[in-house]
């Protein structure tokens, strides 16, 4: 029987209800609204804000709220009630069209950059029809976006459509060049974003405060087995997992969350779901409601999951595939190279936009992805370096190198996969393989963006993919309007392009230490560390791009720069004072316990004489040796987090954070982890990494 069928997207205000709900006029203009942009009248608002009550309290809804996305990165919700009081000391369920397009929250207490002061609260939420409302928790969610009185966005929401605004626009300028294109009328980018994550039972979760605090372990000696063979990788997945997942994948589809895929990941007790690709804007909203959905799932069924970048040294951390491409209104892949992509000039124009726009942004995408915790994973073995590149294959690498040198290009045909037994069914092999090492590759008729971190919204690495794309496609307009040789013009312009920025384009291994000579030869930037990146936000080619195509104003992207170095010092911050906490009120009383405990020993056998002590002994200066050490290492990391507070510079102190605090937890962390190996495990304060990454059975 179909379970899923009936039960898909009912808690969503979604097109089947409201043109069931609406007045047919109504319904109308609102989809004018959410498919084509136009301003919606007031008189709408009042109309679809009744039925949607209405349908809410039919769900068991008594509070709507304001769903938006301030700049803490996760979601925030003010609740109202539908209730309004009656002269007769009653109450009546209303919900007006006012109350639906605005509200206001207050704007002072979440980070502004500088945008707000204290004592300036007023923000305002608006709706964002584009994006269904739903119904969460008993409470009817209206998406929206999220402004300060004065106008500047606050929100990740609002610079996210005005970048969609962006490239819809310049495709369209583009696209209209072109045969066959008339009844394009706009352009959207759709996003697929693949989640991974990790399940580890509560009572271990419990007992480890860095977890708690940080949401990533920072002491931890590797256990014996980790990820070495290779097992966990697709695997039979445990029943107490297997459930945890049949409840997420219910509660998303009740939201219209097309989850899609599921499976086990590399790493011990690491898992990962993946949609079916939305535009987006509703893609990223998703995305924000299947992290929260699979904290709360996890809850209910006594396992916490963690989405740091890093949760566990030693074995692979988790990320966020971000499946990037830009389809028409008429339903066009503008990404989708066709049977023969040599001769399809308009594919290979759009083609040439993002390898320039990849080229000569490549900073932006990599401070788009930048965060502390994803500075754990870039450039270690599941996650790409934190150089920027493109993977094309070899099938269009060759078609361009074909094109920029003038010489034909020999058509492959698909080839026959040959695998040896006969029963299976011949099909056709893909004309390039993957490539996992690659930061943003061509994957048929999209692009995999895969630098993005497990627990950060997808809005930001969209927002400037977004806009970069739609600056070449503006400069591509730009050149090609006014050309009397349109055919000729448009080559030249694929061939300059190519010439230019090849130097993006790299097919081969991402890990090997050859590739960083290689790509500082090519004049490609590594930036290998949050601070380093957030440097180049302020250049001036970046704010120019954002102010011509409206997606940020100076203000706005100066404000979030201040908040992302700010963000950064705190989390490493609040980390050091984990470990410190840690480290002198666990780990060195726990070793000078034991060092008591071995010197106790030594002394018993000393006393019946002849006894040989040589074990204690030498364990003994181990663990008073490191005890030392790690004694030191603590009052360094007090002194170095105290000297924080002089560095007033917001990008100097995310600077300082780096190369001081953060190295002082690095050698802090060594020391503690060496010591776990000699204390017994009965003694050991907290779990360790074999009870955390193999506590769900």
């Amino acid at each position: 029987m179909d379970e899923v069928t009936p039960i898909f997207g009912e808690n969503v205000f979604n097109e089947t209800v409201m043109k069931a709900r609406l007045p047919k006029e109504t319904y109308k203009q609102l989809m004018k609204t959410i498919e084509g942009g136009e301003k919606l009248d007031a008189s709408v608002a009042t109309v679809v804000a009744n039925a949607m009550k209405d349908w809410a309290i039919e769900k068991g809804a008594t509070h709507f709220t304001h769903w938006f996305q301030p700049l803490t990165g996760i979601t925030a919700e003010k609740h109202d009630s539908f209730i309004t009081p009656t002269n007769d000391g009653k109450v009546i369920m209303e919900f007006s069209g006012k109350e639906l397009v605005q509200g206001e929250p207050d704007a002072s207490s979440f980070p502004s950059g500088g945008i707000r002061a204290t004592f300036e609260a007023r923000g305002y939420t608006a709706w964002d029809p584009t994006s269904y409302a739903f119904i969460k928790d008993g409470t009817l969610c209206i998406p929206t976006a999220f402004c300060s009185y004065t106008g500047e966005a606050l929100d990740k929401k609002t610079p996210l459509l005005r970048s969609m605004q962006a490239i819809s626009k310049q495709a369209v300028r583009v696209l209209k060049l072109f045969e066959g294109n008339e009844n394009v009328t706009s352009v959207k980018t759709t996003v697929g974003p693949e989640q991974e994550y990790f399940l580890i039972d509560k009572s271990v979760y419990d007992k480890r405060e860095d977890l708690i605090f940080t949401g990533r372990t920072l002491f931890g000696a590797k256990a014996p087995k980790g990820q070495e063979l290779e097992d966990h990788y697709f695997g039979m997945i445990k029943p107490r997992v297997q459930a945890f997942m049949k409840d997420l994948n219910k509660e998303l589809w009740k939201l219209g969350i097309l989850a899609k895929t599921e499976h086990n990941e590399v790493a011990p007790a690491q898992h990962e779901l993946a949609p079916i690709f939305s535009t987006t804007n509703i893609a990223c909203d998703h995305n924000q409601l299947t992290m929260e959905m699979m904290k709360k799932i996890a809850a209910k069924h006594n396992m916490v999951c963690l989405l740091h970048e890093k949760p566990f040294a030693g074995v692979n951390g988790s990320g966020k595939h971000n499946n990037w491409s830009i389809s028409t209104n008429t339903g066009k892949n503008l990404l989708d190279p066709g049977a023969t992509p040599q001769s399809n000039a308009q594919f290979l124009l759009f083609l040439c936009a993002v390898i320039k726009a990849v080229d000569e942004y490549q900073d932006l995408l990599r401070i788009s992805v930048a965060s502390a915790g994803n500075d754990h994973r870039l450039g270690a073995n599941e996650a790409p370096p934190a150089i920027v590149s493109m993977f094309l294959g070899d099938e269009l690498s060759e078609i361009l190198e074909c094109l920029e040198e003038g010489k034909p290009y020999g058509k492959h045909e698909k080839e026959k996969m040959q695998i040896g037994v006969t029963v299976l069914p011949d099909f056709n092999k893909d004309t390039t393989d993957r490539n996992r090492t690659s930061p943003f590759a061509f994957t048929g008729n999209k692009f995999e963006f895969r630098m993005l971190g497990s627990s950060e919204s997808i809005s930001c690495a969209n927002v400037f993919l977004n806009t970069a794309v739609a600056e070449e496609l503006s400069e591509f307009a730009d050149s090609l309007e006014k050309s009397s040789d349109f055919k000729g013009d448009l080559q030249k312009l694929i061939l300059k392009t190519i010439k230019e920025h090849k130097r993006i384009i790299f097919n081969g291994n991402g890990y090997d230490d050859s590739w960083v000579k290689e790509a500082e030869k090519r004049g490609l930037l590594n930036l290998k560390s949050t601070p380093e990146a957030l440097q180049h936000t302020l250049d001036e080619k970046n704010l120019k791009l954002f102010e011509k195509h409206g997606v940020y104003s100076r203000v706005e992207i100066t404000s979030r720069n201040e908040i992302h170095n700010e963000n950064y010092s705190k989390i490493i911050h609040i980390e050091a004072l984990t470990m410190l906490d840690m480290a002198k009120k666990l780990y060195l009383p726990s070793a000078s316990a034991y060092a008591k405990q071995l010197a106790d020993t030594i002394a018993v056998k000393k006393a019946v004489g002849g006894a040989d002590d040589s074990y204690e002994a030498d364990l003994l200066k181990k663990v008073s040796a490191l005890t030392a050490s790690i004694y030191k290492k603590v009052q360094k990391l007090e002194k170095d987090v105290d000297g924080a507070a002089k560095v007033s510079d917001a990008s100097e102190n995310a600077l300082y954070y780096r190369n001081t605090v953060f190295a002082d937890m690095g050698t802090l962390r060594e020391d503690v982890d060496e010591l776990e190996g000699y204390v017994p495990a009965s003694q050991w304060p907290v779990p360790s990494y074999g009870d955390l990454l193999f506590s769900v059975k």
